[in-house]
């Protein structure tokens, strides 16, 4: 129920407070309209404002920092490097969100933390790098920075009113709204950003690479970029799988997966793998700690001893292998099991005109050639504007030269000085801008020589302003304009490529094969759910199998280390593992705790365990109600890695026992009544669903029912021939003393 408005009484406030008339009430409203009105500018600014980056390639954080640095005079090859400390303080006039914030933006932007293809920052200092977690950098006070000979390309030109500039937080001074980057920035280098309901990830491309395209796309629309960009090229190196039907995925839309693999060789004197190039997500702590763990759990035997000797150098993992060790088998192993192959998620999200836009290659590169053509076309009216003025000065320069005592007799003769300027414009018919300017010049200057020498001049200025003119009309030249700054730009910057490419071809052999190691093994199930996998050896020389009190073992198995396990539980699940995922154990442990080790949920319990190697055969599910259901094992066999399967059975009825069945053998039941039953398995017709509630196979009496159901043999026949009824069907009731059948140990 709404609450009602409450007015509050009017009171008289204290001396030393200020009352607020309605303050304390409590307003009624729509939960929806609270979180739109409260939650909606937060959600704006973040995705505007702070995570995702726009067509100059950053975000604006990284444009305030690079910013003030440019103001600071750190483009100045002459100029020594600063200390971080000031510039992140002079970042903080622009920045206002903490100087720890800032420093980080510094140092991913740096030559020494190496997460950029083309750093802007050079770096004297500690910056930690990209690809550990544990190499911190120092304190802003221990480094030093100033910016790289690249940014000359970001802020070219950005004093001729190339892009707009907007007021600073606190409206002390103006900041450039984007840095007018000759070259395409934004996916030269890798930006990653999180915003709300949205999040941006770009890679970077080799610089030439990506000039070459973009002159190629303003040539042609229509231009095949997949022949001029390779592919992303990143700061780390390593290997692109080489997949051409997702390149084109990712340059049309902007989304898609890069596979990178890490890069190796082999010392066979040390006989010791070292890793020197990494995937671009990952890091080296992530590596060891994953190959340490597989280890442990007795996935990888191969390896000996792991260790990261990254040092001034460069990055190094190195892999001692035990003796006989395949290197290029394990690296096929390490690869698909560890993040030495990893993906790069792409999803090219970028800011245009203020709106979060998700775009390929090809259309980003059209907006950042839309936007270059516009800092171009203002570039060149600023100096328009600058050229046509000075040419208004030298013309009145020009009527001077005509009779210079003129000019000297006017001013000479002008009684007031306010009066010159006026003198000026009437005695040579020039304006006020101009005879200001003839007013100016000093007496030394009012010489031919320095008037002749300016007014020559004149000529060079009209061919400029007519060229430039030529060019606000014509499109085509300010695309000329734009491709000489892409050369000049490859010609100054361009880098080898870092990243290489491998083809599928080269590995599927060996991406195909199992490397588990295979033998025999005795696998052994409680009725309490505890599981232990022992060798055969190990068997041999052990004693008594432990277990909990009151537990007991209800089910053994030989089989090998490869086998796929079915576990089976109360709740018409099933749980799917492999016997090599348990270590190998001995009978003086309980072992592994299966609900526990394969998350079941909670209150479900274990009631049956299937090893397999080629799903072949039949499960026979007994259920309370005299049901029985046979199931082909193949039902239960998943081209995907699935661990759980729902409805793995029929949960009309609760399960009393589910028996595997290779050839059809003779079941017996047992029920609450009494009963007893012998059938054969070949009586009852296979479900092709899992879920089938199966045919009656036992009649129960009134409020009993089906209490155990088990194969059993020949010589166990003979056992129960004795009970047999003589006026039931060979495969009927065992009904002459029901109270002995009960009683039987089988």
């Amino acid at each position: 129920m709404p609450r009602k408005k409450v007015t509050p009484k009017k009171k008289t406030a204290p001396a030393h407070e200020a009352y607020i008339e309605g303050s304390g009430s409590i307003v009624s409203e729509k939960i929806a309209d609270t979180l739109k009105k409260n939650y909606m500018p937060y959600a704006m600014s973040v995705i505007i404002s702070r995570a995702l980056p726009e067509i100059d390639g950053f975000k604006p954080s990284h444009r305030k920092l690079l910013y003030m640095m440019y103001k600071r005079g750190l483009l100045n090859p002459e100029k020594e490097r600063s200390k971080s400390a000031n510039v992140v303080g002079e970042t903080m006039k622009l920045n206002p969100h903490g100087d720890q914030a800032i420093y980080e933006t510094l140092v991913r932007m740096t030559r020494g933390n190496e997460a950029l293809l083309h750093p802007y920052i050079d770096s004297k200092g500690n910056f930690g790098k990209q690809y550990s977690s544990k190499m911190h950098f120092a304190a802003p006070r221990y480094t030093e920075v100033k910016l790289e000979k690249i940014c000359n390309e970001l802020f070219r030109d950005i004093d001729k009113e190339t892009v707009d500039f907007v007021p600073n937080y606190d409206n002390t001074m103006q900041e450039p709204t984007l840095l007018p980057a000759t070259f395409p920035t934004v996916l030269v280098n890798s930006n990653t950003g999180i915003a709300v309901s949205m999040a941006s990830n770009v890679c970077p491309f080799n610089l030439e690479e990506i000039c070459e395209t973009t002159i190629a796309l303003m040539k042609d629309p229509q231009h095949d970029i997949l022949s001029t960009l390779k592919g992303p090229d990143f700061p780390g190196g390593g290997l692109m799988l080489y997949d051409e039907t997702e390149l084109n995925k990712v340059y049309e839309t902007g989304r898609g997966s890069i596979r990178i693999r890490s890069k190796y060789s082999f010392d066979k004197s040390a006989n010791c793998l070292e890793i020197t190039e990494i995937p671009y997500t990952t890091t080296i702590e992530a590596i060891i700690e994953k190959i340490i763990d597989l280890v442990k759990q007795g996935k990888i035997r191969e390896i000996s001893y792991i260790r990261d000797e990254t040092d001034i150098d460069g990055l190094k993992i190195a892999i001692d292998l035990k003796r006989g060790t395949d290197p290029d088998k394990l690296m096929q192993k390490l690869y698909r099991l560890t993040p030495l192959q990893d993906s790069y998620p792409c999803n090219f999200n970028i800011l245009i005109a203020g709106t979060p836009k998700v775009m390929g290659v090809r259309e980003i590169l059209t907006e950042w050639t839309a936007f270059r053509e516009e800092c171009v076309q203002r570039r060149t009216y600023h100096d328009l504007q600058k050229k046509k003025e000075k040419l208004h000065l030298l013309e009145a320069l020009a009527k001077i030269l005509l009779d210079i005592d003129k000019a000297i007799r006017i001013i000479r003769e002008t009684e007031n000085e306010d009066d010159v300027v006026p003198n000026l414009m009437i005695g040579f018919g020039i304006d006020e801008i101009q005879a200001e300017y003839v007013a100016e010049i000093k007496l030394r200057n009012i010489n031919k020589q320095y008037i002749l020498r300016r007014t020559e001049e004149i000529d060079q200025l009209n061919a400029d302003i007519a060229e430039m003119e030529e060019i606000l009309r014509d499109k085509k030249k300010i695309r000329k304009i734009i491709i000489s700054e892409l050369r000049d730009v490859i010609k100054n910057y361009a880098q080898p490529r870092k990243t290489m490419f491998y083809y599928r071809s080269d590995v599927d052999e060996e991406e195909i094969v199992d490397d588990t190691p295979d033998y025999p093994v005795n696998i052994f199930i409680s009725a309490e759910g505890y599981f232990k996998k022992i060798t055969p050896q190990s068997l041999r020389m052990s004693g008594e199998q432990k277990l909990k009190e009151g537990d007991y073992i209800v089910r053994t198995f030989e089989t090998t280390n490869k086998t796929d396990l079915i576990f089976f539980s109360d709740k018409a699940q099933v749980y799917k593992s492999k016997a090599s995922a348990f270590d190998d154990t001995k009978s003086s442990v309980l072992g592994d705790y299966i609900p526990a080790k394969l998350s079941f949920d909670d209150g479900e319990s274990l009631k049956a365990l299937l090893p397999t190697v080629d799903y072949s055969g039949y499960m026979v599910f007994f259920f309370e109600n005299g049901k029985a259901a046979k199931i082909p094992v193949n039902s239960y066999e998943t081209k995907t890695n699935r661990k759980k399967l729902s409805n793995a059975y029929s949960d009309k009825s609760p399960l009393v026992a589910a028996v595997f069945v290779g050839d059809d053998c003779d079941i017996l039941l047992r029920s609450s009544g009494g009963q007893a039953l012998v059938f054969n398995t070949g009586m009852i017709l296979p479900k092709t669903s899992r879920t089938s509630q199966g045919v009656q196979v036992m009649t129960l009496k009134k409020n009993a029912v089906l209490t155990d159901a088990r194969a059993v043999s020949g010589e166990e026949l003979e056992r129960l021939e004795k009970y047999r009824s003589k006026t039931v069907p060979a495969a009927g009731k065992l009904a002459k003393d029901p109270g002995d059948v009960n009683q039987l140990k089988l």
